[in-house]
């Protein structure tokens, strides 16, 4: 494994990106992105946003393929402050996704809008 494999976690560096506003009026639209919330379980019970598949940075290498996400459709990797998202939007460009982004600012720019989130 090369250096670039071991460390593909690593949350620096740009990614495309998706501003919260953006994201909502897709949410809205019939064009719906598939949503991968990195977050642990725990931030992703407290409040997500509807639709949004939680699973943790940590496991997204080995869970990627059982998602079985659409590669004709984006992806919206989320994190808390867009750090985690970075990794994982990686992780979807090397496995395919050519539509995958971060959401810019995380949850932290979708709860500042004012934007609907789920509990439990």
């Amino acid at each position: 494994m090369g250096l670039k494999e071991r460390f593909w976690w690593i949350p620096f560096g740009s990614v495309p990106e998706i501003s919260a506003v953006e994201l909502h009026h897709l949410l809205e639209s019939h064009r719906t992105p598939q949503i991968i919330d990195v977050r642990t379980r725990m931030e992703w019970k407290n409040r997500r946003i509807r639709g949004a598949v939680s699973v943790p940075i940590t496991e997204l290498p080995e869970r990627l393929t059982d998602l079985e996400l659409d590669k004709t459709r984006p992806v919206v990797a989320i994190c808390l402050s867009a750090h985690r998202s970075i990794p994982a939007v990686r992780l979807l460009q090397k496995a395919g996704f050519e539509n995958a982004a971060q959401l810019s600012g995380g949850m932290k720019s979708w709860w500042k809008l004012g934007y609907p989130a789920e509990k439990g």
